[in-house]
């Protein structure tokens, strides 16, 4: 289970470094800053995530699911405000930031399954029949 947290955390720092890479609006100083962020971070979503979803469960319904993304975002600005070496230049980019960050961890854990090893990625057999016909 520890090595599954940490795999997580790894993987939420890569891609808070990937985020740095491909936006210019988010500033990263080094991988240890990126560690650090991506810890503040976790904390942030395990204790203060589910009570703004239940405080804007309202909105939340209203735009179908999209005000998570406003949650996201002041959240990443939330740990730009904390961790010296992590900074967002602004709303837009922090939710911009927080999209990619997303789907770059969820991309990462897809490979990684819940004891912390990478899942093997499943493939096709393919077997040849009489007339040349593969099935």
């Amino acid at each position: 289970m520890i090595k599954g947290i940490i795999i997580r955390w790894l993987i939420i720092t890569v891609a808070i470094i990937v985020a740095s890479y491909l936006m210019g609006g988010i500033h990263v100083t080094g991988f240890l800053s990126a560690l650090f962020a991506a810890g503040i971070l976790g904390i942030l979503n395990a204790i203060f995530r589910p009570i703004l979803i239940i405080l804007t469960l309202p909105i939340n319904i209203l735009t179908l699911g999209l005000f998570t993304f406003i949650i996201n975002a002041v959240l990443l600005m939330m740990v730009s405000g904390v961790v010296s070496g992590f900074r967002v230049d602004g709303f837009w980019t922090a939710l911009l930031g927080s999209l990619l960050i997303s789907i770059v961890s969820w991309l990462l854990s897809s490979f990684i399954n819940d004891k912390g090893r990478v899942e093997k990625i499943g493939y096709i057999d393919m077997k040849k029949r009489d007339n040349d016909r593969w099935e």
